[in-house]
């Protein structure tokens, strides 16, 4: 017999999800995953029997409680389901399924409303870092509706300002998880970085390709998907992640002079598909390298060593993402001071979704 589990369907950002309060899945990690798989129909190409939209970026999961830490309002913990395999990472955060976990919290009562802007405190239980969300609520309410516009998502919505606390090191333990600015790996130089996300710089001028190419160009593109793997699994260790030939992280971000007067122009492996856009975390890491002296970023961007409040306007596939950073200069790297950037959400479905009932004992 099939049983119901409560859960909201919303967009975050670029991407789509289940959110659930925590209580309402299985405690046993093995248990909960197998819910999470027959919620999402993985795996499957097409992900028919269930809610998974048949790509990485709308097979997705957030999991929100109660905190674990005492200056957080919520715990968010980000799960990412394989659509072609029984498989359900936690390796990494999702900053765009962050945006809804603001709106999330308040309307399920885990955070009271606070006035026109309820600040939210969320813990990412991925990484442990934290990350602040200002949610409109005019009239005690949440507000979906307003004029803020995000590349990648069509028509308007309401802004959601987030700052991220502390995010840099969070996955490797440190901004430069190996020590060093540039690396050398099977003859390329990259720049490994982690400003909330774990991402490894490329120049794609070194892979013969020019950097704007469409993201299911570079997807047939065989050869070039074997290199970038291949140093994406030697660089693993070396960025203290393990062995990642099972992990979705580090993100390898091809990197090539800006089209339309952003300061860089990006194509992002999520770690085996190119994102339609770039993620979120993964846009604080490439802005973050594009100041850093003497990184592969900074060199193609020319913003190399810029220091103080600034805006970097990331290029994707599908437009720009405006990164607010503050940095400074710390010897022959940089401080990150601040880290901020503006998303939107839209709540689409509420009520349960069905799985076998012996999923769930």
């Amino acid at each position: 017999m099939l049983k119901p589990i409560p859960c909201t369907v919303m967009r975050g950002g670029t991407s789509k999800g289940l959110y659930f309060q925590a209580h309402d899945l299985p405690a046993d990690r093995a248990a909960r995953d197998a819910v999470l798989l027959a919620a999402m129909g993985s795996p499957d190409a097409r992900q028919i029997d269930g809610m998974g939209g048949a790509h990485p970026l709308t097979s997705k999961v957030a999991v929100i409680g109660p905190p674990s830490r005492d200056d957080a309002d919520v715990d968010y913990l980000f799960l990412q389901v394989v659509v072609d395999k029984a498989e359900v990472s936690d390796s990494q955060n999702c900053g765009n399924i962050l945006a809804g976990v603001g709106p999330f919290a308040i309307e399920n009562g885990l955070v009271p409303v606070a006035g026109p802007v309820t600040s939210v405190r969320i813990h990412m239980v991925n990484t442990g870092a934290l990350a602040v969300a200002h949610v409109p609520t005019p009239g005690g309410l949440v507000e979906y509706e307003g004029d803020a516009r995000i590349d990648g998502v069509p028509g308007t919505a309401a802004a959601i300002p987030i700052d991220f606390l502390d995010v840099a090191g969070s996955s490797c333990g440190a901004l430069l998880p190996t020590g060093n600015v540039v690396d050398e790996v099977a003859g390329v130089r990259v720049t490994c970085i982690d400003n909330g996300m774990p991402v490894v710089i490329l120049n794609a001028a070194d892979f013969g390709v020019k950097g704007d190419e469409a993201p299911e160009a570079l997807e047939a593109d065989a050869s070039l998907k074997a290199r970038v793997e291949a140093i994406r699994l030697e660089l693993g260790p070396r960025m203290n992640l393990g062995d990642v030939a099972k992990k979705t992280v580090p993100k390898m971000t091809l990197v090539s002079p800006p089209a339309h007067g952003g300061a860089v122009g990006t194509r992002s492996f999520i770690p085996h598909r190119v994102h339609e856009a770039i993620g979120v975390l993964g846009a604080v890491s490439v802005a973050t390298a594009c100041v850093l002296p003497g990184s592969v970023a900074a060199q193609v961007a020319g913003l190399d060593g810029a220091t103080g409040p600034q805006r970097l306007e990331v290029e994707h596939p599908t437009g720009f993402f405006t990164v607010d950073m503050d940095v400074a200069a710390d010897g022959a790297g940089i401080k990150v001071n601040r880290s901020a950037l503006l998303r939107t959400a839209r709540k689409l479905m509420r009520g349960e979704v069905y799985v076998p009932g012996h999923l769930l004992g």
